[in-house]
């Protein structure tokens, strides 16, 4: 057997085999010869970087913004264009005009995958025919498109910008209320930029900027337009707050905080710690009611600046069990789950989610060399977990039984309904392009919210160190299944099926019923110990 001439000889006991061929950017041909077989496969590589001009004119859709935006007075606008190189670029716009400079290098950085394959140190590129430049407007208003204008010699061409600019008004307040039952909030304007915690139905909040379907808020988060709604008449946002009220039930302890307006919020969690950050809010606090409770320590508060009030509830144990954030009428409502009660060395007492990766024609998952599809391989282990969780008391949840079409979103739906004792999404890993899949391989864990860091490390360990299996990693990571905050929430890489070792592992009958035991006894021990306020290393 051949690649491209070469004579595959790294093969797995049963054959199979996972050359990694480079691409060159354009097109490229790989050919396979097996005796008198021969199969071709043409492959193009395009390239990322925006095109270059084709004779004197601007890049197509090289011209920024490329979108409707809103500024406020004062604040820095951009521009950008590619044009050949060695001419003059302006950008007339009112009654300014912005000389664009040439950016001969800048430092890019590689896609969020690049960590996967260990490729993701800044790269110095070359960008020959791109022009930056910026200014600012004090004076409220529409200015419409800018003017484009491209000089060299006496050639001179102008082009209308595809975006309008507005420089919004002190005096017009623009006020939004969330109107999904989770607004998702970003540092930035578009879905590459980092999540913020989610926006509570009914937050309110006033509009300091947009960009295209995007929308700025007034404590600096970006939101879909279309996840809000206008409000009429509407006065700046801004709340008191004085009494806190601690509310202690069965399963959680809630803590309510009357407020005038529904304000955005944001949370860190620490050791021991829960921080609730109330924006545009400030404090008349005098007095907090502390009765005993199962898992509250102590509530502090401090007006770190005039428009934002921190909350910081100490906890009495280090491992947290998940939490929701929601408003009812303009009292918030902070909702912390209380442990499970378990009985010894059982589960009896406890929900677990199980949720195996992909799940139908349309979404495979990840492949191996047999064409043995992920989808298959999860939905069996996760069916042969659930038996040692419930033989050890467990209730398990599914979120499939079969070839079932869900999307991300229906999984975590299922979790926040379900509202587990803990979470667990079981996958099958392949790597992006650029990787080896011949030398990697190993059990990965992801965790997104800081409850879930100790069961993805527990659980990842135990995996390498029970069975002997080599590790991938443990990572922090924004994926949809490791977010939900209701529960610790996890989700976990088994191998690769894409490295012909070990896939046939990760095919094995009796290696899957391995798997699945130590997973069982995993969760049963970060249970049993976290639940006695445990959490370190379990030798």
């Amino acid at each position: 057997m051949t690649v491209n001439g070469q004579v595959i000889r790294d093969r797995s006991p049963a054959g199979h085999f996972s050359p990694s061929i480079p691409l060159q950017l354009g097109d490229n041909s790989v050919t396979l010869r097996y005796r008198d077989q021969t199969l071709t496969l043409n492959i193009k590589r395009t390239s990322t970087a925006p095109p270059a001009p084709k004779g004197f004119t601007f890049g197509e859709g090289s011209l920024t913004p490329a979108k409707d935006i809103a500024k406020q007075p004062n604040e820095p606008l951009c521009f950008s264009a590619i044009a050949p190189p060695n001419s003059q670029v302006n950008v007339r716009l009112g009654r300014q005009t912005v000389t664009l400079q040439p950016q001969t290098s800048a430092v890019e950085l590689p896609p969020n995958s690049a960590i996967l394959t260990g490729s993701n140190s800044p790269a110095q590129a070359i960008n020959p025919g791109l022009y930056q430049g910026c200014t600012a407007f004090s004076t409220p208003g529409d200015l419409g498109k800018p003017t484009f204008e491209l000089r060299q010699g006496n050639k001179n061409i102008q082009k209308i910008g595809p975006g309008k600019i507005e420089i919004l008004s002190p005096q017009t307040i623009a006020v939004v209320e969330v109107t999904s039952d989770q607004g998702v909030a970003r540092t930035g304007p578009s879905t590459d930029y980092s999540r913020l915690t989610p926006l509570p139905k009914g937050t309110r909040a006033q509009v300091t900027g947009r960009d295209g379907e995007w929308i700025r808020l007034d404590y600096g988060g970006w939101i879909k337009q279309a996840e809000t709604r206008s409000l009429e008449n509407a006065t700046i946002p801004r709340s008191l707050i004085r009494s806190v009220k601690v509310q202690t039930l069965s399963n959680r302890t809630n803590f309510i905080f009357p407020l005038q307006v529904p304000v955005p919020i944001s949370v860190q969690q620490g050791d021991r710690t829960f921080t609730l950050t109330l924006h545009n809010t400030t404090a008349q606090t005098d007095t907090i009611v502390q009765t005993p409770d199962p898992i509250l320590s102590r509530l502090d508060w401090e007006q770190i600046s005039p428009d934002r009030l921190q909350y910081r509830i100490q906890l009495k144990h280090q491992q947290q069990w998940g939490y929701q954030l929601y408003y009812e009428g303009t009292s918030l409502v902070l909702s912390l789950r209380h442990p499970p009660t378990l009985q010894s060395k059982s589960l009896t007492g406890t929900t677990i989610l199980l949720d195996p990766g992909h799940g139908s024609a349309n979404d495979l998952g990840s492949v191996g060399p047999s064409g043995y599809p992920e989808k298959d391989v999860a939905l069996l282990v996760s069916k042969l977990l659930r038996q040692e969780l419930e033989r050890r008391g467990a209730k398990v949840i599914m979120t499939r039984e079969g070839d079932d079409d869900l999307y991300p979103n229906d999984r975590t739906k299922k979790i926040e309904q379900v509202a587990p004792t803990l979470a667990l999404s079981l996958h099958y890993n392949a790597l992006p392009d650029g990787g080896d899949a011949w030398n990697t391989k190993g059990v990965a864990a992801f965790w997104y919210n800081p409850q879930a860091q100790s069961l993805a490390v527990f659980l990842h360990d135990r995996l390498v160190q029970k069975l002997g299996r080599p590790s991938y990693g443990i990572y922090w990571n924004n994926l949809a299944l490791t977010r939900p905050a209701i529960a610790p929430s996890v989700l976990i890489e088994l191998g690769f099926m894409i490295n012909p070792n070990e896939f046939e592992w990760i095919t094995n009958p009796q290696a899957q019923q391995k798997l699945s035991k130590a997973l069982a006894e995993g969760v049963t021990l970060w249970l049993q110990k976290a639940t006695r306020n445990q959490v370190e290393a379990i030798e």
